[in-house]
């Protein structure tokens, strides 16, 4: 028996907003799970065409998958959000590419067959959960260093990133905080702008100051220069070239995808902001994870028959300055000012709450694909922790 694969959209995508993962973060008191029931309801109220009955699957990703994240969250945030009980769910982890993972796993359950309506996406709650602990007392499996397996900075995220420094000594500090200040000033460009107004889902929570209401990124610093940069301190080395300003931020927050079948969406009349093309994933070195989306992105192009030249725009989760210009390199792109790359910022000014971020790339490539109609195909990339990336192209259909 042959079957043949279905069309699938991405019809909506929407996310709080991200908090910094510190006591004084306004997601500080907000469970993770809250905010991924912010998310889905936003985007069930948004598509009252679709439904909540309808919907198919409930898949979303977190790290470190207990507490607020865990109990099989997918699950738990339907129930939660008021999705009749005849809705399933799972969790996954691909740690930071865990919200693409499940966008990708929607894509795939709706192209077999297996569904039509899918919710996808991540939700990180440093804050609550942060970065290794979920490994326990007991750390990761003392074989990957006693018996050389990894290398021991493999474990440490800002080593790893020291490490393609050492790698690539022409892509040298000044570069990387020139780039950081670059994605500030697109942000900045970007939130004036109003671009996030109908992606960043307002959500009002209780902080040691008493109520707020979170609608705008914490993480932000529009006044950064490449002066003020020089004097920050290089917490993953002596001397290093890693800093707090060249990397992504410690942050809180959700953001998710309503996937369809192109049966559904000429069924009800919806309208898809873009069609998954493909996706690939790849490993590297866990000692340069950074690396991890060049493999990703030339596995994604090959299996699709697609060349980088048909990217018209590129959305790479910004880990950390130096892996974004490993990128640049790896493809020959026009420096840190090319057109196609994270036009409205990225990581580096919005924060990264780990298993979220692929989703937001996923907004961002859907608002450029708005703002840009002419432009036909869009990747989203991201560097995965233990040495991944993860890839996935993305055609415009919103006009």
């Amino acid at each position: 028996m042959t079957r043949d694969l279905k069309e699938a959209y991405l019809v909506d995508v929407c996310r709080t907003a991200f908090g910094k993962a510190r006591p004084d973060g306004f997601f500080a008191e907000t469970r993770a799970d809250d905010m991924v029931v912010k998310v889905i309801r936003a985007l069930m109220k948004r598509n009252p065409q679709i439904e909540p009955a309808s919907i198919d699957d409930s898949i979303w990703a977190a790290t470190t998958q207990y507490g607020d994240q865990g109990l099989t969250m997918g699950r738990t945030v339907a129930i939660l959000s008021g999705l009749p009980v005849s809705v399933p769910g799972c969790a996954v982890d691909r740690m930071c590419a865990g919200g693409m993972t499940a966008i990708n796993n929607a894509g795939s359950q709706i192209g077999f067959g297996a569904a039509d309506v899918i919710v996808a996406g991540g939700v990180e709650h440093m804050f609550h959960h942060p970065m290794g602990e979920g490994v326990g007392k007991e750390g990761p499996n003392p074989r990957f260093v006693s018996e050389k397996i990894v290398d021991p900075s493999a474990l440490n995220m800002g080593m790893t990133a020291e490490n393609i420094h050492d790698m690539y000594p022409h892509l040298t500090k000044d570069m990387a905080d020139e780039y950081a200040v670059y994605s500030q000033k697109k942000a900045k460009d970007a939130l004036d702008a109003g671009h996030f107004d109908d992606i960043i889902i307002p959500m009002t929570v209780w902080t040691s100051e008493g109520w707020k209401v979170a609608d705008r990124d914490e993480q932000p610093r529009p006044d950064a220069t490449v002066e003020a940069m020089q004097g920050l301190r290089t917490p993953f080395r002596d001397g290093g070239r890693v800093t707090p300003g060249n990397s992504s931020g410690l942050n809180d927050g959700a953001a998710g995808a309503l996937m369809a079948s192109g049966e559904k969406v000429r069924e009800l009349g919806l309208k898809p902001k873009m069609r998954m093309v493909g996706y690939s994933y790849a490993g590297v070195q866990p000692e340069v994870m950074g690396l991890g989306p060049i493999p990703a992105t030339e596995r994604v192009l090959e299996r699709t028959g697609l060349k980088f030249e048909d990217l018209d725009l590129i959305e790479l989760n910004e880990a950390f300055a130096v892996q974004a210009l490993a990128f640049i390199e790896a493809f020959k792109m026009d420096g840190v000012e090319d057109e196609r790359l994270n036009k409205l910022g990225g990581a580096i000014a919005f924060g990264h709450p780990l298993a979220s971020s692929g989703a937001r790339l996923c907004a961002h490539l859907a608002k450029l694909f708005e703002l840009n109609p002419d432009a036909k195909y869009g990747l989203t990339t991201l560097c995965v922790g233990l040495g991944m990336g993860a890839a996935t192209i993305w055609e415009n259909v919103s006009n």
